[in-house]
């Protein structure tokens, strides 16, 4: 799970990745990380202090700020930064070094109840992110009854607005992946699912997400 965010006198700080801009070489570059990362995101948490200072969000949490902007018109730029902070916070923490390969325990399990096998899964969830027409995300996701789902969403939508509680995503805006695969939106996808995927990230969220 996410650790809250945090501030400094109302203020939303870029959180740290949870490893060195270098650690996913050779699949995701260090070079492509200073981008995505170190300006990116950054501009989105830059860009939301903008926008709330001197106002009520000052004092409240990321996803408070989140699902109270959702829908609203008036509130859009706000809930497109604040929603983009948190998806790619969510995003690193989806990838580690040497991840990939296949998960266990109740995941696998809920997986292959959910699908009917790990490689129908990875069909599905590549499908998903290769079918999202422009900026946008896929996800694993659990429902209301306790269910998997995969989903997909534009732009800076996200699971929390719509339900359900995420577990692992893949970001699909072309910043993140763009300079080492160019438009092969593919081959970063199966790269990302097979050397990628931290497992037991979206295994801590399952459990979080059930209690």
């Amino acid at each position: 799970m996410l650790k809250d965010f945090q501030k400094q006198n109302g203020i939303f700080i870029l959180p740290d990745l949870p490893y060195e801009q270098s650690a996913l070489e050779p699949h995701i570059s260090g070079h492509t990380i200073s981008f995505h990362y170190g300006k990116h995101h950054q501009s989105y948490v830059s860009n939301l202090n903008t926008l709330i200072r001197d106002s009520n969000y000052c004092d409240m949490a990321l996803k408070d700020i989140i699902t109270d902007t959702y829908n609203r018109p008036d509130k859009v730029s706000v809930y497109n930064n604040a929603a983009q902070v948190w998806n790619h916070t969510f995003f690193w923490h989806s990838m580690k070094k040497n991840g990939g390969g296949s998960p266990s325990g109740e995941l696998a399990a809920l997986i292959a109840q959910g699908f009917g096998d790990f490689e129908t899964f990875v069909a599905r969830f590549k499908e998903a992110a290769l079918s999202q027409f422009g900026s946008g995300w896929a996800w694993l996701v659990l429902d209301s009854q306790n269910a998997l789902q995969i989903i997909k969403t534009s732009n800076a939508d996200l699971p929390l607005v719509l339900g359900y509680k995420a577990l692992l995503t893949v970001d699909v805006w072309e910043h993140s992946y763009y300079l080492d695969y160019q438009n092969k939106r593919a081959d970063y996808l199966t790269v990302f699912i097979e050397k990628l995927i931290n497992w037991s990230f979206a295994e801590g969220n399952l459990k979080a997400g059930k209690e």
